[in-house]
């Protein structure tokens, strides 16, 4: 007996749309649909390993049951835009993976599946059918089968009967009785399902009820016997087709095998990259080189160009020589000296770059041809390598040689490491990894697996495939040099090449350029010193807090407890809906994806205005995150050698900029409360030193004064006024020197709001007024600065027509939804376009201030490191008795970082902690 196995495409089609979030390409292009459809039908296949496929789809035009009924579907919504420009990618998917693909004209996709089902079981196969819809239970039998991949559940005649209390064959008779909205199926007024099963189980049939109609007394009788010269067209709209005049499944349902080269196309296209890869390897599978890395084609390296990219250049094969003897080692060496330029990187014990001693060092210096130096892999059995302080005593007068020009992926890293060799890099000419960023920053991931799929089509060697996964995971040394080698030759190779295909989309015209240059690559070796330095903190002082905590911790538990008029875990969302929906009734402000009260942050900060137990949650919460993220962690994450903790500032993360900060994070140290302040007082200078904080004032709203040139606020910064109490001056019409607290209090959310597109319905919750008071404030102030009125509409047409905007050096922040048909989507991007400048031109000064801070350092004549750096802060540490001087001097520093039309105001604070120093 065969297997059939017929998938309802439109089904899937519509469930995958509601039920996966909005995902789009790098182009703004929908794929969540296509994506959930492509992977149902894996899955399915996988599962099923049918001897035959189906997956149907319903054909565009008319069918039958238009011309039966003229209202048929008349109820239903037109095709959102999102999901019918993915269509025709998926099927193109679909055929290219083999699976045959049927559509019929004038029929239903249900017709098809009727078809097929009936002439698998008259020749004796088993059929399978996956579907979402509830009409196809009059298909089921002895050997048709439903299954609804979203939920797993199978349904077979027992099924159908349990679910809906008439067996298949009268599935058509109780969907006419019912009718159906969606479908626009007339059925009988008022008819819900229990009713419908309940007449047929008196009288069999449709039929039956029509014929007793008489019988049936009260309003629903009224309803019926209303309803009788309607209901055989319920009953014919209804029924599935099961004779269409089709070719045989043997024909029409025979699956194909993939075409892969067709599919590495699609993917790169939607940018399905896992899929991408697999498809790469298959495509390819023939042209394996040794070591077992993947050979790319020129043929299959074509990829749709994102904003920005030009076409893929050829990749080459990899030509990958492992070095174990001296002449060789020399051979290479001659060959880094001579060129232009260098791809390097360092293989090592430990991501914790304060911890990470090498293991070995790759080079490359053409596409396609690199070495991996061996050096300390020490595993049983391993050969023997050349002695690693030799080698790296023979590369340091390279490494260390500020003409030679050195290209790496993530090379801030590779410094931190030759450092603790006692090595000093020069020569940082280029990283990869802030050339994709500079180019796309909200372009997705920067890795350099990610951006060798994406940009050169090709799939490298995964550090887990050669070292694998969890616990059993092996450190570098403990790799066979045979399996090392290739992969981190690879990795050199790798980082050339996409130096060649990234560099030449960097030119000047586009302005990306500079900030690539001035701004990133300069930046990167500034924030690798203050890495490498540390900051010193008081971890006894931490751990008194956490104990002090702990305390109250069991404080605001007893008080929720109190509120709630019962125990519960405060840290279960579901217990927590519970309480505060079901039993204390608050009002529900926001559902979950799976339909359940939410319990967000900003949710429960809503409901803390009128309720005491939400606000107890928030306490708690904010409690529970300071001990578990800060005085109980801080304390371990002390350096043993150093005795400072080590952040690492990231550059590729936010897309407006802004550097974010890991293993410590230490930008979001709250500064608000308390007990986030206790926190700031434990970050110390050494003895002899005084800590230094200089933060910029106002810096966004200055810079908007810049963009928009409104003279109103122009002339505010230029006379020094309480900007906040100008606005409100303005907007209130009120003299400057009566401005009550609440008016400025709205003023400075105004202000604040407007920089992040925030709307009236925003401002009224931060403001608690009614939304008409927020909307007149928000048209009172642009009344009062029209320059910044037209700015933002001259931002948002500007985002509209190219797709981007810019911060005031170039740096560029796509926008791939400003345009969509999907109104939040496009809206969200609009609130971006009108922010992201005014961030992102903050976040280049701050660069730009801490590259010119780390030049003057080092002739300035005072004993000062630079430890922190904070959203628009540096912090640092100077020598007691040259505070007062080094404080001028990096404050005047600061404040020349930017040239703008209002004057850039830095305020500098000093103290025996960070917190005293703010």
């Amino acid at each position: 007996m065969a297997k059939l196995v017929l998938v309802d495409g439109s089904s899937y089609l519509f469930r995958a749309f509601h039920a996966l979030p909005p995902l789009t390409n790098s182009k703004g292009l929908p794929t969540g649909a296509a994506y959930g459809v492509i992977n149902m039908l894996k899955k399915l296949v996988d599962e099923t390993q049918p001897d035959y496929l189906g997956v149907v789809f319903d054909a565009p035009g008319k069918t039958f049951r238009d011309d039966l009924y003229d209202l048929y579907k008349a109820n239903r919504e037109a095709m959102p835009d999102d999901l019918r420009v993915q269509i025709e990618p998926l099927h193109k998917m679909v055929k290219a993976l083999g699976y045959p693909l049927i559509m019929e004209t004038g029929v239903e996709a249900d017709d098809v599946i009727g078809t097929l089902a009936a002439q698998a079981a008259k020749a004796g196969h088993e059929v399978l059918i996956s579907t979402g819809d509830k009409d196809m239970a009059q298909l089921v039998n002895d050997q048709v089968t439903l299954v609804n991949t979203m939920t797993n559940k199978v349904m077979d005649y027992d099924a159908v009967i349990e679910k809906f209390g008439v067996r298949p064959d009268q599935i058509i008779d109780w969907l006419a009785l019912v009718g159906d909205s969606v479908d626009n199926i007339p059925g009988v007024p008022k008819c819900g399902p229990k009713t419908a099963t309940k007449w047929l189980a008196a009288y069999e049939s449709m039929q039956g009820v029509i014929d007793h109609a008489d019988e049936i007394g009260g309003k629903i009788g009224e309803h019926l016997r209303g309803a009788l010269t309607q209901l055989p067209l319920s009953y014919q709209l209804a029924t599935i087709v099961c004779d269409l005049p089709l070719a045989p499944i043997e024909t029409l349902c025979e699956a194909k095998d993939p075409e892969w080269d067709v599919l590495v196309d699609l993917y790169q296209e939607m940018e399905f990259k896992t899929w991408l890869r697999d498809a790469l390897q298959k495509s390819q599978a023939d042209e394996l080189p040794e070591f077992g890395l993947v050979a790319q084609s020129a043929g299959n390296s074509a990829q749709a160009a994102e904003p920005g990219e030009t076409a893929p250049l050829p990749v080459a094969d990899g030509e990958y020589q492992i070095v174990f003897e001296q002449a060789d080692l020399d051979q290479w060496l001659a060959k880094i000296a001579a060129a232009d330029l260098v791809a390097f990187d360092t293989e090592t014990t430990s991501l914790d770059y304060m911890q990470a001693e090498i293991v070995g060092v790759s080079f490359a210096v053409e596409a396609g041809k690199a070495a991996y130096v061996p050096l300390t892999h020490d595993y049983e059995g391993a050969p023997k390598q050349l002695q690693r302080e030799a080698v790296l005593a023979q590369l340091k007068p390279w490494l260390e040689n500020p003409v030679k020009r050195k290209v790496g992926q993530h090379l801030k890293y590779d410094m931190h490491v030759l450092q603790n060799h006692g090595i000093h890099l020069q020569g940082f000419a280029h990283d990869t990894m802030l050339q994709s960023y500079v180019l796309n920053a909200g372009g997705g991931r920067h890795d350099m697996d990610t951006l060798a799929l994406k940009y050169l089509g090709r799939s490298t060697v995964k550090f887990e495939e050669i070292a694998g996964k969890g616990k059993a995971q092996k450190t570098f040394n403990q790799i066979d040099i045979e399996v090392a080698g290739p992969y981190a030759a690879e990795d050199a190779d790798v980082t050339l090449q996409l130096h060649q295909q990234l560099w030449p989309q960097l030119q000047p015209e586009t302005g990306m350029c500079s900030v690539y240059q001035t701004l990133e690559v300069a930046l990167a070796p500034v924030l690798q010193k203050i890495e490498y330095t540390g900051v010193k903190i008081d971890s006894d002082l931490l751990l008194e807090q956490s104990a002090e905590i702990v305390d109250k911790l069991a404080i605001v538990e007893r008080k929720a407890f109190e509120a709630a008029g019962t125990e519960f875990n405060l840290s279960s969302p579901k217990q927590l809906q519970e309480i505060l929906f079901e039993k204390q009734g608050l009002p529900v402000v926001r559902k979950t994806p799976k339909g359940q009260p939410s319990t967000a942050e900003d949710v429960l900060q809503e409901l803390a205005h009128d309720y005491e137990l939400p606000k107890l949650i928030i306490e708690h919460r904010g409690l529970s995150k300071l001990k578990s993220t800060y005085t109980d962690k801080l304390p371990l994450q002390v350096n043993p050698t150093t005795g400072r903790i080590h952040t690492s500032y990231n550059q590729t993360v936010a897309a407006t900029g802004r550097l974010s900060s890991t293993d410590p994070n230490l930008q979001n140290i709250p500064i608000r409360t308390p007990e986030g302040r206790r926190v700031r007082q434990a970050f110390v200078p050494e003895d002899g030193y005084t800590m230094v904080a200089v933060d910029y004032s106002q810096i966004e709203l200055r810079i908007m004064a810049h963009l928009s040139g409104d003279q109103s606020l122009l002339d505010a910064f230029a006379e020094g006024r309480d900007i906040h109490a100008a606005t409100a001056a303005e907007v209130f019409d009120l003299p400057l020197d009566a401005v009550p607290t609440e008016q400025r209090r709205a003023a400075k959310a105004i202000n604040f709001g407007l920089i992040y597109g925030m709307s009236a319905f925003g401002l009224a919750k931060q403001l608690d007024v009614g939304r008409s008071e927020a909307q007149q404030y928000i048209d009172l102030y642009f009344e009062r600065y029209p320059g910044v009125k037209r700015y933002m509409d001259e931002t948002r047409q500007a985002a509209h027509d190219s797709g981007y905007v810019e911060t005031l050096y170039g740096r560029r922040l796509y926008l791939p939804e400003i345009n969509s048909r999907n109104g939040a989507r496009r809206q969200y991007a609009e609130r971006t376009a009108i922010n992201a400048p005014m961030q992102g031109t903050a976040a280049d000064i701050i660069k730009r201030a801490m590259i010119d801070v780390a030049a003057w350092l080092p002739d300035s004549g005072f004993d000062c490191r630079m430890i922190m750096q904070v959203h628009d802060e540096l912090v640092f540490e100077v020598k007691t008795e040259q505070v007062d001087e080094a404080t001028a001097a990096i404050k005047e520093i600061m404040e020349s970082a930017a040239e703008l039309k209002v004057p850039l105001v830095a305020e500098a604070g000093v103290g025996s902690n960070w917190d005293e120093a703010h």
